[in-house]
């Protein structure tokens, strides 16, 4: 036991202490949380705006184009009564628009494009909007902008006229105002969720919470898992297994690495879910100040003691693998070729999480929250969608933790003799025969 405990000690100490375990530990949160932050307060920057001519050859689709834009604004009594400027953000898009009639009764519309395009190049207009006498019936219409590739703005304005549009449609067609406002009221759906008698609300945050969960499932294996592995080869290449082994069993040498670099799997884990509540309290309170809201939803004390035991099986089945396949290499380029089974079985289980969020109690969901390689990252994604039976939860962390058992049983049957092998790879039938051997 102590010279187990040493190994664990060494490997923790060795790894946290390391420049790049402390890098990684502060710049991971900062960098996940800007990118989550940032780009919200990028777009809530409200941006100039798009001076827009309107030629309505119609003489009725002005009026109902400002009206929309109005309805888009989320204070309709801020308009200009002398520029006819229109603040707010469009359904169609991000973006405001500064709208001018222009007068096409007695001039061309040759002469009108004309004196607009000369506008457009004096830089007094971003762009104008043609619509032809036609345009109710056809739906054609022509928007000439000095940016062309101001899609979103385009986007905005093509959503704000379709709407206008169909208003002056109903209008032509004698439908009232009342009516009118009914046929064009929005639908409101809220996703509530219901389970063991109490209700939660706000999907969109769930499945954030679901996809996050099962994210840091599979990155976290993946990455403590290459550690392991290149602890192994290291050890091999210089050497020194052959000197450890002389004081040290091997099942004892093993079970101490993985057990150690298990504990900076933890350290950082947790350090990264302070970091993250930290940065998730700052972030709601900017996005606040900037009218912007974010939910977070709540996370049952429970989950996070789930979270543990499921890390834990998950990173020792797929660690001891990894020990397993760096035993039986000799350079890490081989050691990563023969990992890239594992690092598949991994990848399925993480695409799973989808079909098994939409459907926590189908069959599907059920096998694979039990089948020992899937089960870290799926029995986790129905715990947080729908909490299973506790039988179901206790039946996943026994055939897993039996398999870890199996699995730690066999690595350390090859672990001992593949450590003590140079020169060449082993191959499957000589891993098989290790494990065999009393």
């Amino acid at each position: 036991m102590k010279k187990f405990l040493a190994v664990i000690k060494r490997e923790y100490i060795a790894r946290v202490r390391a420049k790049m375990f402390i890098v990684s530990t502060v710049l991971l949160p900062v960098a996940l949380s800007l990118f989550g932050i940032v780009p919200a307060i990028i777009f809530s920057i409200q941006t100039p705006p798009l001076r827009v001519a309107v030629v309505d050859q119609t003489r009725k689709m002005y009026a109902e184009l400002k009206q929309s834009l109005e309805s888009d604004s989320p204070d309709q009594n801020t308009q200009s009564d002398n520029t006819n400027q229109i603040r707010g953000l469009p359904r169609g898009g991000l973006g405001t628009f500064k709208l001018e009639e222009v007068n096409a009764t007695n001039q061309s519309l040759d002469d009108i494009r004309a004196n607009l395009d000369q506008r457009m190049r004096a830089r007094e207009l971003d762009g104008y909007l043609i619509l032809p006498p036609d345009f109710i019936s056809t739906g054609k219409a022509e928007f000439f902008n000095r940016n062309p590739g101001d899609v979103v703005s385009l986007g905005a304005l093509q959503s704000t006229l379709n709407r206008a549009t169909r208003e002056q449609r109903l209008i032509d067609a004698k439908v009232d105002n009342k009516t009118r406002r009914e046929l064009f009221r929005p639908v409101n759906l809220e996703g509530v969720g219901v389970s063991g008698g109490s209700q939660s609300r706000n999907a969109n945050a769930t499945f954030a919470l679901v996809f996050g969960v099962g994210f840091v499932m599979y990155l976290s294996i993946l990455m403590y898992g290459q550690i392991i592995l290149g602890a192994v080869i290291e050890e091999k290449e210089t050497r020194i297994a052959e000197i450890l082994f002389s004081s040290i069993k091997p099942f004892t040498l093993m079970m101490g690495k993985l057990v150690g670099v298990s504990f900076v799997a933890l350290t950082q884990l947790t350090i990264w879910g302070l970091a993250f509540s930290v940065f998730a309290l700052f972030g709601v309170g900017v996005l606040a100040s900037r009218g912007l809201t974010m939910h977070i939803p709540g996370v049952p004390l429970s989950h996070y003691f789930f979270f543990a035991l499921f890390f834990l099986l998950g990173y020792f089945i797929y660690a001891t693998l990894y020990a397993l396949v760096g035993s039986m290499v000799t350079t890490a380029q081989e050691g990563g070729q023969l990992a890239i089974p594992i690092i598949l079985i991994l990848a399925v289980s993480f695409y799973l999480f989808l079909p098994v969020s939409r459907s926590p109690d189908s069959p599907l969901a059920f096998w694979v929250s039990i089948f020992p390689f899937t089960a870290p990252i799926a029995m986790l994604v129905r715990i947080v969608t729908q909490t299973p039976p506790l039988w179901q939860i206790a039946l996943s962390l026994l055939i897993g933790f039996g398999t870890v058992l199996v699995i730690m049983y066999a690595a350390s049957r090859i672990y001992r003799v593949g450590m003590l092998m140079y020169g060449k790879r082993a191959s499957i039938p000589e891993a098989i025969r290790w494990a065999r051997q009393a």
